[in-house]
């Protein structure tokens, strides 16, 4: 991975003026609905503070890239290939899929001598991933001897591995902390701003609403602060303070070794929606198998339609006392819909958001 030569020749605009040209799309991982989280050849950041789910969030997209017979590097400066694999495994994929498709990378020296780069480039050449994810990037930049509240420091680790991977066309995601402060957070990751305004792709923050820990099930809502080509805004919900609700994160982990994971649309919704006749068919899945208890994908499997229609059905049913809140659930009392009742349908327009 050597630096573009020569790059202050004029760059060839054929292609752009002819209108060939097309803008990058975010096809990389992927929400329920089949709308991607990040850009290909792009850099973008995953922030949040500890137990709201980060690097649940980078194996979920990891997950989806392996099952469809696609590459992942997972560059981890923070954890160990116990725990990353572990995760993987607990979301029941297949071991030979990681052994085949998942290249784990435990650096504990810089990127920039001889061997470690050439290292490096192997497995990208190689293995081409789709996606990498470098998980860290506080305890990256440390190990390279930099400071990640200076913003030009930023600016050089950012050349010495992220860009590098994304010029390869890697859709690479840094995983990172925000300050814990909510008052002096802001929209970026603890550090410098040009954390923030470095960026190519996408940063996201995630905001916890339950804990993610073992044998509970944590949520999290999935926060854009920045996407540079400005495709993704369409698809989640203008806040207040400026972010943009894209999705929510659902991690239900039954045990240690068994985890599911869901990553729903954000759905702005108006008056009181009640999916009353959705309610009823899934009160019915589980009076179908009485003493059987089922996880909440596999219910949601099972009736189909709109995932996030699907999944509001279910918390009601928790909500309101028809089913078990401790997971896998079970059916307390059979729910049936008031046949005249009209359900108020939840909005499917989503405001556009201006590029940061």
């Amino acid at each position: 991975m050597t630096d573009t030569e020569r790059s202050w020749q004029p760059i060839d605009l054929t292609d752009l003026l002819s209108g060939e040209y097309a803008p990058p799309k975010p096809v990389v991982g992927q929400r329920s609905d089949g709308v991607g989280l990040f850009y290909p050849g792009k850099v973008h950041t995953i922030a949040s503070e500890s137990e709201a789910g980060k690097t649940w969030l980078a194996l979920a997209a990891a997950f989806d890239e392996i099952k469809a017979g696609n590459h992942v590097l997972y560059i981890d400066f923070e954890d160990n290939e116990q725990g990353i694999v572990g995760r993987l495994l607990a979301f029941q994929l297949e071991p030979e899929l990681i052994g085949e498709f998942f290249h784990y990378i435990k650096p504990m020296q810089s990127v920039n001598s001889q061997q470690n780069l050439a290292d490096l480039t192997e497995t990208v050449v190689t293995h081409q991933p789709i996606l990498v994810i470098i998980d860290g990037v506080t305890e990256a930049m440390t190990v390279h001897g930099l400071k990640p509240n200076l913003n030009e420091e930023i600016a050089l680790f950012s050349e010495m591995l992220p860009r590098k991977l994304s010029r390869m066309g890697c859709a690479v995601v840094c995983l990172d902390h925000v300050v814990k402060s909510l008052d002096g957070r802001g929209r970026y990751a603890i550090g410098g701003v040009h954390k923030l305004n470095g960026l190519d792709g996408a940063a996201y923050i995630l905001e916890s609403r339950e804990p993610i820990s073992i044998g509970v099930t944590g949520r999290s809502d999935i926060l854009i602060a920045k996407d540079r080509p400005g495709q993704l805004r369409r698809h989640g919900i203008r806040r207040k303070d400026g972010l943009c609700h894209f999705a929510d994160l659902t991690i239900e982990s039954h045990d240690e070794s068994y985890a599911e994971f869901e990553i729903r649309p954000a759905v702005s919704y108006v008056g009181e929606f009640r999916p009353t006749h959705l309610m009823e068919k899934i009160s019915r899945v589980y009076e179908e198998r009485p003493g059987k208890a089922l996880s909440q994908r596999t219910v949601l499997d099972i009736v189909g339609g709109k995932r996030a229609t699907a999944q509001l059905a279910h918390s009601l049913l928790r909500a309101d006392g028809y089913l078990t809140e401790k997971t896998p659930h079970t059916l307390i009392r059979p729910y049936r819909a008031d046949p005249d009742t009209d359900e108020i349908r939840p909005s499917q327009d989503a405001p556009d958001d201006d590029v940061l």
